[in-house]
């Protein structure tokens, strides 16, 4: 159910929580990930004790807190994003606005190309893209490869925009049989715009498609964008993965993403989280199985913060099912659900919190 009726200011005010929440959230669950990304789960806990992982712990560099290119594409995606909105407020993204999301991800591929931003020119190799500069691409701390996916790269050396009136269901042209996670987890700033959950899913299915062509990673960007917006009208987590379920249902082969959030919620009715059960969802390289732990930590612990330790801990792609689940919790709770202590170490977070507030500027109740 929706929440009651707020006055405007308090409207702004929760909906600008929540925005900064999601992206601070999912900076949070990759920082805690991302040093145990390719560690199996015995080996975590042989490294950080029998619960494994407590919280932030150094990587290979002794760092503490690095993000990985999980957040990093995702304040891309939240910049494209806006900038699209600002472009056409009120209105369902088309061509437009999907090329200024598909330039924001080419100024992405600058920052794991180059050693900083005093490049004149960024873009692919196929020269599509040399401006414009400002923003993001222009913040030192984000030129640093961190082990992003081989689709994202190869899928954004190639120069394709999707169709807004194109069918779901086929292959996309770009990766046709690619279904890992790296659509997936930079999706979230999708749904941070209040059009509605099934805009959201329209939106992030379609630019998934610029680099994960195979139907179930474009679904699952979707319906994590999906979650998310619903997460922002006051759904419980059970019941935004419950309306994604039925966006989903509208579109062929969806089944593999279904399945997956199925057994998410089934797994979390039985209750007694551990990492053990967790696994039974997989490993999280694909996209169906990160979307399915990191809703599954969300719905099966009521602490934020053993949420956000589950999600991390098991053998797999620990950065990308952390960075979802702390995603749809910061857009459940709002920044200030967030462990402080926690958010106050990450990388980069000043940034992070004032790209939230220019997205919620932008797209945030009047």
């Amino acid at each position: 159910m929706n929440e009651p009726w707020r006055p405007s200011w308090e409207a702004t005010a929760v909906y600008r929580a929540r925005v900064r929440g999601c992206l601070l959230g999912g900076a949070v669950g990759d920082a805690l990930g991302y040093p145990v990304e390719f560690s199996a789960l015995d080996g975590i806990r042989a490294a950080h004790g029998a619960r494994g992982v407590t919280g932030l712990v150094p990587t290979t560099t002794g760092a503490v807190g690095l993000i990985s290119d999980d957040t990093q594409m995702t304040l891309f995606t939240a910049e494209g994003v806006r900038q699209a909105h600002e472009q056409q407020p009120g209105k369902r993204l088309g061509v437009d606005g999907f090329r200024l999301i598909r330039w924001a991800y080419e100024r992405w591929l600058a920052t794991q190309d180059h050693r900083g931003p005093e490049v004149v020119e960024i873009g692919p190799a196929n020269g599509s893209y040399t401006g414009p500069r400002g923003g993001l691409v222009d913040e030192a701390w984000l030129y640093a490869r961190r082990a992003p996916g081989n689709a994202c790269m190869s899928g954004l050396g190639l120069d394709f925009v999707p169709d807004p009136a194109a069918a779901f269901g086929p292959p996309g042209p770009i990766n046709p049989d690619s279904k890992g996670c790296g659509a997936v987890m930079r999706s979230a700033p999708f749904g941070l715009t209040g059009a509605g959950c099934e805009d959201a899913f329209d939106a992030a299915a379609r630019c998934a498609q610029m680099t994960h062509g195979h139907p179930t990673g474009y679904y699952a960007a979707g319906a994590l964008a999906a979650i998310i917006a619903c997460l922002l009208e006051g759904e419980s987590v059970e019941g935004a993965v419950l309306r994604s379920l039925r966006l989903l249902a509208r579109h062929p082969n969806h089944e593999e993403t279904t399945a997956a959030l199925h057994q998410a919620l089934d797994l979390a009715d039985q209750g007694s989280p551990s990492a053990e059960r967790l696994q039974q969802l997989g490993a999280g390289w694909v996209a169906e199985e990160a979307l399915a732990i990191g809703v599954y930590a969300a719905l099966v612990e009521h602490s934020v913060e053993r949420a956000l330790l589950l999600s991390v801990n098991h053998s797999g792609d620990s950065d990308s099912t952390g960075s979802i689940c702390g995603n749809i919790l910061g857009a459940r709770h709002g920044d200030h659900g967030l462990p402080h202590a926690w958010v106050q170490r990450v990388e980069g977070r000043t940034t992070i919190a004032a790209v939230a507030d220019d997205l919620a500027a932008v797209c945030g109740p009047r």
